[in-house]
C-alpha cells in the first residue's frame, strides 16, 4: 500500500491506489469507516484502504524519527477461511502427472477424424499434429529440447513418427486446428460434468512476442509495448475445469463473448448459478444465464438500476436488499481468477507464436493442457476414470 495522506477535511483520508491510478477517500466519521473504492462499494465491509488508514492513525512516524500515537480506529477483520489439502492424492497426482498427461492426451486425440485424402504426399494425421503441439506447450521448453519427450511418446505408441522440431510450430499455423482444439477443450471437461453446477466467467491476456511502437508527442520520445491476445473463458468453480473458451483481440469487450460461453457450457452441464464481474453487467448476459435455467450473480456498476425490468431487475433488487447473501454466491467468481493463475503459472503468461492463427491455437493448447491436468488431479482426488468420445458422432472432423 502506498503512502497515506490526510486531507484538510477532518476525518477524511486520501489513500493512493496500489495500481498507481488515482486515489480513494476513507471517511472515519461515524461508527463505521467508509471508502470510495470499488471493493467497499461492492461488499460494504472494511477494505485494504480502511486498514491502511487504521494503521496510520494509530502509529505515525515524525520527521525527527519519533513515533506519535494519535487516535485509535477499530476495524474488525474478517477471518480468512482455509481449506484442507489431501496431500497423498496431491503428491500422487504431481508425481504421475506427465505420464498420465500423455495417456489422456492420446485418448483425446484418438477421436479426431482426418479429412478425406487428396493427391500427393499424405499429410501428418491431425491427431499426431495436435498431440505434438499440445504436448510441446505442456513441456514449456524449446522445440529442440522437446524432441526427447517426443521420442518417448513415439516409443510408447502415442504418435506414428517423430517429426522435425520445426514442424511443431508449423502445426499451430493451421487454422483448421482452431475448432478442433475448442472441441477438445469441451470434451476434456465432460468427465467432470457430474461435479460442476456453478460456473464463473472472466477474461485475461497472454503477452505475445510482437511489439507496438509509436512516438509519444507529449514526452518527445518513442515508446513500445507488447501486443497480447485476450482469452475469454467459463470454468467450473469446484474443480476449475474450463467448459468453454473464446479468443479475441487484445481490446475486445467481455460481455459480447458471454452468451456464446454460456450456450456452450449449457449444452453439456446443468447450470445452477453463474457469477461474473462488472464487465458482464449487461441485460444480454443476465438473460443468457436465465435462459439456461441458472441464476446470475453479476456485480453491478454504480450506474445500474432495475429500470430495464425482467431478470435484470430481479438481480438488481436481490443485490440491493440481500447483499450479504448475494455476495456469498458472487464470491465464487474468485475461482475463475484462480483458473487463470493456474494456467499462467504452469504454462506461462506469454505466447511464443508470431502469427495471429498460431497465437490463437497456442492459447487454446494452454487451456487444453490445464483441463487435462485438472482431470489428473481429480483421478487421484475423487477416483474418476475419464472416458472420452462416448458418442463417436461428436468427434471433430
Amino acid at each position: 500500500m502506498g503512502a497515506v495522506k490526510k486531507t484538510a477535511k477532518g476525518q477524511v483520508w486520501t489513500v493512493p491506489s496500489q495500481s498507481g491510478h488515482g486515489s480513494y477517500s476513507v471517511d472515519l466519521a461515524g461508527a463505521d469507516p467508509k471508502c470510495s473504492c470499488p471493493d467497499f462499494e461492492l461488499r460494504g465491509k472494511p477494505c485494504k484502504h480502511v486498514f491502511a488508514v487504521a494503521y496510520t492513525v494509530v502509529r505515525q512516524k515524525n520527521p525527527d524519527g519519533s513515533t506519535t500515537v494519535t487516535e485509535t480506529v477499530t476495524v474488525t477483520a474478517t477471518k480468512r477461511k482455509t481449506y484442507p489439502q489431501n496431500w497423498p492424492a496431491y503428491n500422487a497426482a504431481q508425481t504421475n502427472e506427465q505420464d498420465k498427461f500423455q495417456s489422456l492426451l492420446h485418448d483425446l486425440c484418438a477421436g479426431i477424424q482426418n479429412p478425406a485424402p487428396k493427391n500427393g504426399r499424405p499429410p501428418l494425421p491431425l491427431a499426431d499434429a495436435i498431440f505434438n503441439a499440445t504436448f510441446k506447450v505442456y513441456s514449456t521448453v524449446s522445440q529442440r529440447r522437446f524432441m526427447s519427450d517426443l521420442r518417448e511418446a513415439h516409443d510408447r505408441g502415442f504418435i506414428a513418427k517423430v517429426p522435425h522440431f520445426n514442424s511443431i510450430s508449423n502445426y499451430l499455423e493451421n487454422e483448421n486446428l482452431t475448432p478442433i482444439l475448442r472441441d477438445l477443450i469441451t470434451q476434456s471437461s465432460l468427465p467432470l460434468k457430474a461435479l460442476e453446477t456453478d460456473f464463473a466467467a472472466d477474461s485475461s491476456g497472454f503477452t505475445t512476442s510482437r511489439f507496438i511502437r509509436w512516438f509519444d508527442v507529449k514526452y518527445g520520445k518513442p515508446r513500445a509495448e507488447h501486443e497480447w491476445v485476450k482469452v475469454h473463458l467459463m470454468c467450473g468453480v469446484r474443480t476449475n475445469v474450463v467448459t468453454a473458451v473464446e479468443v479475441g483481440k487484445q481490446f475486445s469487450g467481455d460481455s459480447p463473448f458471454f452468451p456464446s460461453l454460456m450456450a456452450t457450457t449449457a449444452n453439456n452441464f446443468k447450470i445452477a448459478e453463474v457469477s461474473a464481474d462488472k464487465s458482464y453487467d449487461a441485460v444480454s448476459c443476465v438473460n443468457a444465464v436465465v435462459k439456461t435455467g441458472g441464476k446470475p450473480f453479476i456485480a453491478l456498476k454504480v450506474s445500474a438500476t432495475g429500470g430495464v425490468g425482467g431478470a435484470y431487475r430481479q438481480m438488481f433488487h436481490y443485490f440491493q436488499f440481500k447483499r450479504d447473501e448475494f455476495l456469498m454466491h458472487y464470491h465464487k467468481r474468485s475461482n475463475v481468477e484462480s483458473t487463470f493463475s493456474m494456467i499462467k503459472r504452469k504454462f506461462g503468461d506469454y505466447l511464443r507464436s508470431k502469427s495471429d492463427v498460431a497465437m490463437v491455437n497456442e492459447s487454446l493448447c494452454k487451456i487444453l493442457c490445464h483441463n487435462i491436468v485438472v482431470l489428473i488431479h481429480e483421478m487421484y482426488e475423487l477416483g474418476i476414470d475419464p472416458v472420452f468420445w462416448q458418442n463417436l458422432s461428436e468427434s471433430p472432423q
